[in-house]
């Protein structure tokens, strides 16, 4: 803190202090305004406001102008002088102090208000504060570095507008960027344009990002761009309720554990979220449309992903990539709309293990689910293929068995049957064939499949089972389609 601001608060603080013996006992409601002579060339001016609180508490409010501008700060006092909280009020007109300067000159628990206008970017807040604007305000860093970054514990930003960071991914140019200092740090109702990262959080623990929108830049390339949303090492940090487009991963997670992202919708992206070895969370409720990969989660276990939607992804709906003992349940990946085809595969799973997928939809895709490398002990029931190209591939030798307690997984190019009406199919379902295993393996026979040989393969399977080479075998296929809501955009 400069002396000069060090000094005007003094101000502050004895003026209140020699008029709260004058504010006690007073009636409720009386107001008083009093000139004081000013040791600077700034006018100051005081005005009290007293009402009779419970018991002994006595309440005092006071205006102390920062500068010829209209920066002011009003603080609530109460009846220990040595309390001073500030409400302080800047303007962008302001020509003595930038904001950096006001910045510099808060305590603990202040909340600095911007009033609508432009202000320069590059700051950093040291000190435990709210910075809050109207919607009207913006932070720009007209294109070079970090616009602002949070070195302090609780502090909170809102109703700002956060744009034009600098593009250097080497030094992490982000919109607003969180030390590990930032503990609990709280952005919310922001907006972050044309920023190389929206939010990183950057070792900081339990903070919350919601209901922010981030448009990040389209204008570069893919592996130059940032992500909307980038976390490392900050556990029990939550994302909630945010929009992000453009940019490269619309959330970012790495080396971390306890967090949970919910109820975000990602669009126009490479990955909408990307897992890395993060452990023990939760994704819930999120919505991706329009990217490359809808969920990759890699090199993570313990984790509950439930109740997601990918809709009109491009390659995978849902990829899991050495994932382990995570939850999978109540996802749909699928077409949007306006489009008759899903992903390129709706699922893909590589070297996943003790994994459960249960209740999921997987509709019109190329490959319902592709499941490979060695993935074992994953317990899958309860969902739904519908109109995939290829139900299941599976390039193995292994017999797998996907159902549950009875029950397994409805399949719509099933024909089955159901004497008993136990809504289960009296015969059990096995989506590939060795004729199956064989194009997978050696592609250019695929000139063969209406020859005769491959036809007589075929019938000779289907009436001597033991002739199939290994693979899924679903003994419990359902037999109608449950219905489910999933949530939309």
């Amino acid at each position: 803190m400069s002396p000069h601001s060090a000094s005007k608060r003094e101000q502050a603080r004895k003026l209140l202090n020699t008029e709260l013996d004058d504010v006690k006992g007073k009636p409720l409601g009386e107001w008083w305004t009093r000139p004081v002579a000013s040791a600077t060339a700034v006018a100051l001016s005081v005005t009290l406001v007293a009402g009779a609180g419970l018991g002994s508490n006595l309440y005092a409010q006071s205006s102390l102008p920062l500068s010829v501008a209209s920066s002011t700060i009003s603080s609530s006092v109460s009846s220990n002088p040595k309390d001073f909280v500030a409400d302080i009020t800047a303007s962008s007109s302001e020509q003595n102090l930038s904001l950096q300067q006001l910045l510099d000159s808060t305590e603990p628990g202040d909340t600095l208000d911007l009033e609508a206008g432009t202000y320069a970017g590059n700051i950093t807040i040291s000190t435990p504060l709210h910075l809050r604007g109207n919607g009207e305000v913006i932070i720009s860093g007209n294109g070079s570095g970090r616009v602002i970054t949070v070195d302090a514990a609780d502090v909170r930003l809102s109703g700002l507008t956060v744009q034009d960071s600098g593009i250097d991914l080497s030094v992490e140019d982000a919109g607003i960027f969180v030390t590990k200092n930032g503990i609990n740090t709280h952005i919310h109702d922001n907006q972050l344009h044309n920023n190389l990262i929206g939010v990183y959080l950057k070792g900081a623990r339990d903070a919350l990002v919601e209901n922010n929108q981030i448009l990040g830049r389209s204008d570069l390339r893919m592996n130059e761009r940032g992500n909307g949303i980038h976390l490392w090492n900050a556990p029990g940090s939550k994302i909630i309720g945010n929009e992000v487009r453009f940019g490269r991963d619309g959330i970012f997670v790495t080396t971390s554990k306890d967090n949970q992202f919910l109820n975000n919708q990602l669009s126009d992206l490479r990955f909408a979220i990307h897992y890395m070895y993060t452990n023990h969370s939760e994704v819930s409720g999120n919505f991706s449309s329009n990217n490359h990969i809808g969920y990759a989660i890699m090199y993570s276990h313990h984790l509950k992903v439930h109740d997601n939607v990918s809709e009109g992804d491009r390659d995978h709906g849902l990829m899991l990539n050495y994932t382990n003992q995570s939850h999978f349940q109540a996802n749909r990946v699928g077409p949007t709309e306006q489009s008759q085809a899903g992903p390129e595969k709706c699922v893909f799973i590589y070297n996943a293990n003790f994994n459960q997928l249960l209740d999921n939809d997987f509709e019109r895709c190329h490959i319902g689910i592709h499941f490979t490398a060695g993935s074992q002990d994953n317990r899958v029931a309860g969902n739904t293929f519908v109109q995939n190209r290829t139900q299941v591939k599976y390039v193995g030798s292994r017999f797998l068995e996907w159902s549950n307690d009875d029950r397994g997984n409805y399949w719509s190019d099933n024909l089955g049957f159901d004497l008993n009406g136990d809504q289960i199919s009296d015969r059990p379902y096995r989506p590939n064939d060795m004729v199956d295993q064989l194009v997978w393996r050696y592609p250019l026979s695929k000139l063969l499949l209406n020859s005769p040989a491959v036809e007589l393969l075929r019938w000779s399977q289907s009436q001597f089972p033991a002739f199939y080479p290994g693979g899924i075998t679903d003994s419990y296929p359902l037999m109608s389609q449950p219905t489910r809501e999933h949530s939309s955009q």
